[in-house]
């Protein structure tokens, strides 16, 4: 029963030999904790033929959809000579035992456990960032960065909302434990009785009440054929600061930050609130950390008076002595600077 997982998990997750019953934290150590985590939970599911809980958050199909899943991971698992031990080639066999499904059910899948995508891992070996989130999961238990306010998991993005180089847009599935809590009553109703009236076929009011749903902050999305509520975040990218639209390279900017986050899931960590009500975060995508590509591409600074990582100075610093992306320019303008002067000439 599950041989190959039981090597693997062995292999991975040893007993730690400084853990005691009352020590705080999972009592294994794992040096490729997304194997070793994908490993336990596909032997588990052989015993019990049950999917981790916390699943759903990640993912856009049903329940039934997810153990099918499970199943044929099973057993692409065991058919695997050799079985799969490094996080690029579990990756790998997750992609292509899961080529039929829905791409945002596969990357959701993929971040879940931490795992790189496979079409960015011809990009990992000629330099492109792929730093994984700064926690890891380990038999469903989760530990985030010091001073996360809570984490979330969005929707695909649409890449026609990014306003710019260090914001976008993001809807989150109002089916999640911590949204499903904290729906206001009015859009509750709101959305019920668009369904109602879609049902009747009065379109008018459907399109009268979705207005509203929208004014709330909230938006009732298509997707694969069924209709989600979900709440919609404007978000700020921590610690970076990106050219505005009229300056040198913003275009540059907002552009690659579209193509990084364009029909992806994201995984969103929040670490509070700006002036204008954005959610301040970090962005993780097919893991890769979206403030490291903008950096180490030139296409933002690193915002000092706001953030102090020593990493992010780093990239900076590599960025520009390779003279890439805006430090192409002798002497750019940063663009705090450049609201300042701009605000003051009232433009």
């Amino acid at each position: 029963m599950g041989n190959a997982l039981r090597l693997l998990y062995g292999k991975c997750c040893k007993p730690s030999t400084t853990g005691d019953s009352d020590s705080v934290g999972p009592p294994y150590t794992t040096t490729a904790p997304g194997v070793s985590a994908l490993a336990h939970d596909l032997l588990n599911f052989e015993i019990t033929s049950q999917v981790p809980e916390d699943l759903s958050q990640h993912v856009v199909s049903s329940r039934k959809s997810q153990v099918k899943w499970y199943g044929k991971l099973l057993q692409a698992w065991k058919e695997a000579k050799p079985p799969p031990k490094t996080p690029e080639k579990v990756a790998r066999l997750i992609v292509e035992t899961l080529s039929r499904h829905q791409k945002a059910d596969v990357e959701g899948l993929l971040e879940f456990y931490g795992l790189p995508h496979p079409s960015i891992l011809a990009e990992i070996s000629t330099g492109v960032p792929t730093r994984l989130p700064e926690f890891v999961r380990f038999q469903g238990r989760t530990r985030l960065p010091e001073g996360v306010e809570f984490e979330m998991h969005t929707l695909p993005v649409d890449g026609n909302t990014v306003p710019d180089g260090d914001g976008l847009n993001v809807y989150v599935n109002t089916d999640d434990l911590r949204e499903s809590s904290n729906i206001p009553r009015a859009v509750l109703m709101a959305a019920v009785r668009r369904s109602k009236a879609r049902a009747k076929k009065n379109y008018a009011r459907a399109d009268e009440l979705r207005q509203k749903i929208i004014e709330s902050g909230y938006q009732v999305i298509d997707l694969q054929n069924e209709e989600i509520l979900a709440r919609k975040y404007r978000i700020r990218l921590r610690g970076i600061d990106a050219p505005e639209m009229s300056m040198p390279f913003g275009k540059e900017a907002k552009e690659e930050l579209v193509k990084l986050v364009h029909g992806k899931c994201l995984r969103v960590l929040v670490y509070g609130e700006d002036q204008y009500g954005r959610c301040v975060a970090d962005i993780y995508c097919n893991g890769i950390f979206v403030q490291e590509v903008m950096l180490k591409k030139g296409l933002a600074w690193h915002y000092v008076a706001y953030d102090q990582r020593v990493e992010f100075a780093t990239w900076q610093k590599e960025a520009r002595t390779k003279k890439t992306g805006l430090w192409v320019q002798s002497n750019p303008e940063k663009p705090w600077e450049w609201r300042k002067k701009n605000k003051r000439e009232g433009r």
